[in-house]
């Protein structure tokens, strides 16, 4: 029996006929199946990772990205300076003590440290006791009462004209808040002291809330432009 005789053909001969041999085909295409799998997840990855980011943006979420991208090397976000100091704030002039020997003369002062030396300047008797007294109640310490000099007597037209040198500046703001419309002048005096003089239509002081507004009001910094991103 020959060797290209299969079982079962009793002998008779099986040959292998004609010149072409079986080729293997392509292989099946599942590995592109997996592949375009593949590229398709990754896109909706990259969609999803842009309207998250756009989320971020229109939602605000960026700014504390914008705020430590303005940091100073100490890793604390830049701050515009305000004027003067607030009390309690670092570096500024501890409660009860005088702004001018914190080396401010523009810091607000407590009514307890401001002297103050009030002045009649019109022809009604007894104004400035009485102002000095409501003064008084106010906190502030009194100096001098009496009548105006004679360069400020009767020359006085508006409700008051308080009057500091330049080491009591923040004095003179806060003395000038307790009336409307005072004239806030600055002399060449060395000490932090303040003359209240009493003029020709002064009625009487804005009681406290409205001094506590009206000061609010006079030491309001100017607003500042909005940062768009730029340090």
């Amino acid at each position: 029996m020959s060797m290209l005789t299969p079982q079962g053909l009793k002998g008779k001969q099986y040959r292998v006929t004609g010149n072409a041999y079986p080729r293997l085909g392509r292989p099946p295409k599942k590995s592109r199946k997996v592949i375009a799998a593949l590229a398709g997840l990754l896109a909706l990855a990259l969609i999803a990772l842009g309207g998250v980011q756009l989320y971020d943006i229109f939602s605000g979420r960026n700014k504390n990205t914008s705020a430590q991208a303005c940091a100073t090397p100490s890793g604390k976000a830049l701050a515009a300076p305000t004027p003067g100091a607030t009390p309690g704030a670092p570096g500024a002039p501890a409660a009860g003590t005088p702004a001018a020997a914190q080396g401010d003369p523009h810091a607000i002062p407590k009514p307890a440290t401001v002297t103050v030396n009030v002045y009649n300047a019109t022809t009604k008797a007894g104004l400035a006791g009485r102002t000095a007294e409501e003064l008084k109640k106010r906190g502030f310490t009194i100096g001098k009462v009496g009548n105006a000099p004679a360069e400020l007597d009767k020359k006085v037209p508006g409700p008051a004209q308080v009057i500091a040198g330049p080491a009591g500046a923040g004095a003179g703001t806060l003395v000038g808040s307790q009336i409307a419309g005072a004239a806030v002048t600055a002399d060449a005096r060395t000490d932090a002291t303040v003359d209240f003089v009493i003029g020709d239509s002064y009625n009487a002081l804005l009681d406290e809330n409205q001094a506590a507004a009206a000061l609010a009001l006079a030491v309001k910094p100017s607003p500042t432009p909005t940062a768009t991103g730029s340090c």
